[in-house]
């Protein structure tokens, strides 16, 4: 067989394409301008310490009285959910009829050193809802948590029944320990407590970097290299450092918190085991007996299928629903086709509720 070989003039002429888009690209890179961190109109209706609570603003009433609080991790920023103009949950939630709330956990520093699990569960989580519910008059309210935030609302949900009407998790892990969590096993010989006493609060970029090496060639070396071809084209340009801008902000995590959720969860899988302590309860997730809708991504590396999957098995709940998503734990919230069935699917589920 003959090695394939480029003639000196293919070599040249891809080489001086390469060089053409590469200064135009930096022409339109140096133009790029500031990068928004969400584009949704919304409004601040409550503050605690680094916290921030918002509400989004709609052109049209919400058609569910009942309000959507969303919880997001701690590890990023929220405005992955709201990422652009066509890319946005929240939008997409809010064309659905839901009046639509979120919290922002703010950037914790050294004086967030010894805050817990108890704290942001039970202390502003539960606060937050209690505004909410105090804003409308009502007892109990929808829950929407994502990733990290889903399994923080699972504990809520556990733990403060009577305030949740319904509960929505996207790519929440619950079972930390199947087969295929590469996180899981990475973390399974950590010393926690050597980490956390030494470093104190955790920095958001080491976090970062274990994320993007969970798929190195992809998340980095293909990517940077396939963005070449997109910078001679503006808007393409722009959402790609919109999409770098959320990949890299990433806050450090309170070492406390930290400690507890990396021991309890992913190293000894006590969600799955009903043996989460925090503050005075113990979480049982049979006790959430709500309805549940579980969003989940079939090609998910960092909350593969079936960790999401297994929550099925321990629910109280009698009104459990699964919706899967054929993309990734990024592409579930800024990919086209998410944002056609994703956001209109729980508004569907949470308006027949």
């Amino acid at each position: 067989m003959i090695p394939f070989q480029m003639r000196p003039d293919e070599i040249l002429s891809e080489a001086r394409g390469f060089n053409e888009k590469l200064a135009k690209g930096v022409g339109n890179l140096m133009e790029v301008g500031d990068i928004p961190t969400g584009i949704t109109p919304k409004e601040v209706v409550y503050k605690e310490d680094k916290l921030v609570l918002y509400r989004y603003k709609s052109e049209q009433p919400a058609s569910n009285k009942t309000p959507l609080l969303i919880v997001y991790a701690l590890v990023n920023r929220p405005y992955m959910a709201d990422l652009q103009e066509n890319r946005s949950t929240i939008r997409g939630l809010l064309d659905a009829g839901q009046d639509v709330y979120l919290i922002d956990w703010g950037y914790p520093d050294a004086a967030d050193r010894y805050l817990t699990m108890d704290d942001y569960i039970n202390g502003y989580l539960d606060r937050c809802i209690d505004v909410i519910c105090a804003r409308h008059g009502i007892d109990k309210l929808n829950l929407l948590g994502i990733c990290q935030g889903g399994a923080f609302s699972l504990c809520y949900a556990s733990m403060h029944p009577e305030k949740v009407r319904n509960l929505v998790t996207m790519v929440t892990p619950v079972d930390f320990k199947t087969p295929d969590n590469m996180l899981s096993h990475w973390v399974q010989n950590v010393d926690i407590d050597l980490l956390v006493d030494t470093q104190g609060n955790i920095p958001g970029e080491m976090l970062n970097w274990t994320f993007l090496n969970l798929k190195p060639y992809q998340l980095m070396a293909q990517k940077y290299l396939g963005v070449v071809d997109l910078m001679d084209d503006p808007k393409a340009l722009k959402n790609f450092m919109r999409m770098e801008k959320w990949i890299f902000d990433s806050p450090d995590q309170a070492g406390e918190t930290f400690r507890q959720f990396i021991k309890d969860f992913f190293q000894q899988n006590k969600l799955m085991k009903g043996e989460v302590q925090i503050g005075e309860y113990t979480v049982d997730l049979r006790k959430v007996k709500m309805p549940v809708l579980n969003v989940f991504a079939e090609q998910d590396h960092l909350v593969p299928p079936d960790a999401s999957r297994a929550l099925k098995k321990v629910v109280g709940s009698k009104d459990y629903t699964e919706l899967s998503f054929p993309g990734g734990h990024i592409g579930i919230y800024v990919s086209g086709k998410a944002q056609k069935t994703i956001p209109p699917a729980i508004g569907e589920w949470l308006n027949k509720r």
